[in-house]
């Protein structure tokens, strides 16, 4: 598996591994659940006039790895394909407005970072 989440005390990892860590430039995400505002699984498709700072993006096969910009905001994008994504927003993250990437059984996956959000806030 190209990713994996790891559940920590006080945030949240996501460990990138072999090609797509090499194609981010990029080996993990650090966000802290206090600077987790939502978490959701949806459909995104990276706008056309997103810059990558720095990553990989190859449009027309959906491959979208590492740092994006679009307007004023970052984005962390990590995904290969065109089905539903965990879409994390932060708020207050040292660079990253959204990290967006592609996990097997995202629906699962985004129900155990909630109950870890919880967890934490309890």
């Amino acid at each position: 598996m190209a990713r994996v989440l790891h559940f920590g005390e006080e945030e949240l990892t996501l460990k990138l591994t072999g090609l797509t860590a090499i194609l981010a430039l990029k080996r993990k995400i650090i966000m802290p659940y206090r600077m987790i505002k939502n978490v959701y699984v949806d459909q995104f498709q990276a706008q056309q006039m997103m810059l990558r700072m720095p990553g990989t993006s190859i449009p027309p096969l959906n491959i979208y790895e590492g740092s994006f910009k679009y307007g004023n905001e970052w984005y962390f994008l990590s995904y290969e394909r065109v089905q539903p994504l965990i879409l994390i927003e932060m708020l207050g993250h040292k660079k990253y407005r959204y990290v967006i990437f592609q996990m097997d059984k995202p629906t699962s996956t985004a129900a155990e970072i909630r109950r870890q959000l919880r967890r934490v806030t309890d």
